[in-house]
C-alpha cells in the first residue's frame, strides 16, 4: 500500500501517468454512464472534477497546464468537422426554414444574454457579450441521440436536426466577431476613431481566417492525389487542421473559423470530398480526444469559485433557455413554418456541452480576470444542461406527435 500511495502521491506524479489515469478512469466512466442513460460529456466533466487538482490531485500540473495547447487542437478537430455543413449543396437540401431558424435562435440567445447581463447585471459590454455569444451555441449529439432512440420520424424531427447541425457553426462565427470585438474594447482603445478600429480589427480576424482556411483548402484537396492509404490521409488530414490552428495563434486570427474555413471550403471545392473521407480520417482518434478534453475542462474548473457564480449562474441558464425559445420562435415566423415548429422547436435547443466549452476556455486563457468566472459559469450550467436537455427535446417530439407517449420503454 504504500508504494502504491507514493506512485499516486502529488510528487510522484507524472504527465504520463496522469494522461494514463485520465483514460482508464475516463474509459471506466463511459461504462458506468452508459448503465445509468446520462451525456457522455456530463460524465467526463464530472470525473475531471473528481480527479482534479481541487479533489484527488490525480492530473500533473504538466497536463494541466498544456489545457490551452490540447483544447487548441481538439477545437480545431471540432471546427473542422462543423466546417462540412457548410456544403452549398445541403443548404439546398435543407431549405430557407432551416437556415433561417437555426440563425435566429443563435443570435437570439446571443442578444437577449448580452443584453441581461449588461443592462441588469451590469457587466462591462465586452464581458458581456462573450457571455452572449457562448449562450449560442447547442450540442447537437444530445438531440439527435434522443431522436434515434425513439425513432421520431415527420417535419418536426427534420427540421431540429437540421437547426441544431448549423447552430454550432453560427456559434463559431458570432463567438469570432464578439471575441474580436471584446478584446478590441477590452484594449482600451479609447480614440477618436476608436468604432473604426475596432471594426477594422473585427474584419481583419474573421476576414483573415476566411482567406488562410480557404488558401488550405485548395492546397489539401490538390495534394491529396498523392495520398495512398489511410493512415496517409489520417496523417494528411491531421497536419493540415495543426496547420490551420498553428497559423492562425501565430497571427491573431480566429482558430475556430480557420478550422471551420478549411472545412467549409473542401466541402464546396471538392465534389467527392466524401470518397476522399477527409472528415472521416480521424474518426478513430476522435474519442480520445474527446474524452480528454472534457476530463480536462473538468479538472480546470474552480471549486473555490463556484461560490462566486450563484446568481450568474442562475440568471444565465434562465436567460439562455429564453433567447432559444425566443429566437427560434421568431425564425419560425419568418421562416412560415407550421405551428408545432412555433411552439416546440427550442424544447430541442437546450443542450449545451462541446463548442460552448471549447470557446469558454478561450475565454479563460485570454481574459485571465473575469475568463474563470465564464469558464466556470459555462462548466457548472452545461452539466445542467446536458442533464435535462434530452427530458424537454423528448417533450417536444411528443408535443410534436412524432414519437408515442407509450414508445418510451
Amino acid at each position: 500500500m504504500e508504494i502504491i500511495s507514493s506512485v499516486f502521491s502529488c510528487d510522484s506524479m507524472n504527465a504520463i501517468l496522469s494522461l494514463s489515469i485520465i483514460f482508464l478512469t475516463g474509459w471506466g466512466m463511459s461504462k458506468l454512464i452508459k448503465k445509468l442513460k446520462l451525456p457522455t460529456v456530463t460524465g467526463n466533466l464530472i470525473l475531471g472534477i473528481i480527479i482534479g487538482q481541487e479533489v484527488l490531485d490525480l492530473i500533473s500540473s504538466e497536463i494541466l497546464d498544456a489545457s490551452s495547447f490540447i483544447s487548441n487542437i481538439v477545437l480545431g478537430i471540432i471546427a473542422f468537422s462543423i466546417g462540412q455543413n457548410f456544403s452549398l449543396q445541403k443548404f439546398r437540401e435543407i431549405g430557407k426554414t432551416v437556415l433561417i431558424i437555426s440563425l435566429c435562435e443563435a443570435i437570439g440567445a446571443w442578444l437577449i444574454v448580452t443584453f441581461v447581463f449588461s443592462a441588469l447585471l451590469k457587466f462591462p459590454f465586452h464581458v458581456a457579450i462573450l457571455f452572449g455569444s457562448i449562450a449560442s451555441a447547442t450540442a447537437p449529439a444530445a438531440t439527435v441521440i434522443i431522436i434515434k432512440e425513439y425513432q421520431a420520424r415527420g417535419p418536426f424531427s427534420n427540421i431540429l436536426i437540421g437547426v441544431v447541425a448549423l447552430d454550432d457553426a453560427w456559434c463559431l462565427i458570432i463567438f469570432a466577431f464578439s471575441h474580436a470585438l471584446s478584446r478590441s474594447i477590452g484594449a482600451h482603445i479609447i480614440e477618436n476613431d476608436f468604432f473604426i478600429k475596432v471594426i477594422i480589427k473585427v474584419i481583419i480576424e474573421i476576414g483573415g481566417a476566411l482567406i488562410f482556411g480557404g488558401g488550405c483548402a485548395f492546397v489539401l484537396n490538390y495534394f491529396s492525389k498523392y495520398i495512398k492509404t489511410s493512415g496517409e490521409l489520417q496523417i494528411y488530414t491531421f497536419g493540415f487542421i495543426l496547420l490551420a490552428v498553428g497559423v492562425a495563434l501565430a497571427l491573431h486570427i480566429s482558430v475556430l473559423l480557420s478550422a471551420m474555413f478549411l472545412g467549409a471550403f473542401v466541402v464546396n471545392i471538392e465534389k467527392h470530398f466524401e470518397e476522399k473521407g477527409f472528415f472521416d480520417a480521424l474518426k478513430a482518434l476522435e474519442p480520445m480526444f474527446y474524452m480528454l478534453f472534457f476530463i480536462l475542462a473538468g479538472a480546470n474548473l474552480s471549486i473555490s469559485l463556484l461560490k462566486d457564480i450563484g446568481l450568474i449562474g442562475i440568471i444565465y441558464f434562465i436567460t439562455r433557455i429564453i433567447g432559444k425559445f425566443a429566437g427560434s420562435y421568431t425564425g419560425a415566423i419568418l421562416a412560415r413554418a407550421p405551428s408545432t415548429i412555433k411552439k416546440y422547436i427550442g424544447l430541442g435547443l437546450i443542450p449545451q456541452a462541446g463548442v460552448a466549452l471549447g470557446v469558454a476556455l478561450v475565454v479563460k486563457g485570454e481574459f485571465p480576470e473575469i475568463g474563470k468566472l465564464i469558464f466556470n459559469t459555462i462548466i457548472t450550467t452545461t452539466i445542467i444542461y446536458e442533464l435535462i436537455g434530452p427530458i424537454f427535446t423528448k417533450i417536444g417530439l411528443q408535443k410534436a406527435g412524432e414519437i408515442n407517449l407509450t414508445s418510451d420503454g
